[in-house]
């Protein structure tokens, strides 16, 4: 009877262990994805966003607007600039193909000739498809108000 147990648990540690890479291999890929959006702004790439994004993505801003990826893309090519579009303090959650990713963002620039630098607490909502994961919504909330 003792071997029971210790044979259940030889068992269960390489699925624990293959579920564990995965799920690394899948936070990584998520990671490179959050940081291929940010450079995407931040070098004004209106083209990379548009292959990107996902065609239902939104995004709802921190004045309660909510915009498709086609109006993000329309509003980069318009003009808006960042010197700064980073993401840090990055908390991945996993759900099977999906996954909502939560941070800070911090953007600078300028607007109509005057600098800002703002802080937002994000959410994003990934899913995977074949091609890898994809962000499907945002919502930024706008830090020190």
């Amino acid at each position: 009877m003792r071997l029971l147990p210790c044979l259940l648990f030889s068992i269960a540690l390489p699925i624990s262990f293959v579920s564990s890479a995965l799920q690394s291999e899948d936070v990584a890929a998520i990671l490179k994805v959050e940081r291929e959006i940010c450079a995407a702004f931040e070098r004004e790439d209106a083209d990379w966003l548009e292959a990107h994004l996902d065609p239902t993505f939104t995004l709802t801003s921190s004045t309660g607007k909510v915009t498709s990826a086609a109006q993000e893309v329309a509003d980069l090519r318009g003009g808006t600039q960042y010197d700064v579009f980073r993401n840090r303090d990055a908390k991945i959650r996993l759900y099977g193909d999906a996954a909502v990713v939560t941070g800070i963002t911090r953007v600078e620039g300028k607007s109509d000739g005057q600098p800002y630098a703002l802080e937002f607490q994000f959410t994003d909502t990934y899913i995977r498809k074949p091609q890898g994961w994809v962000m499907v919504a945002s919502h930024a909330s706008r830090l020190g108000q």
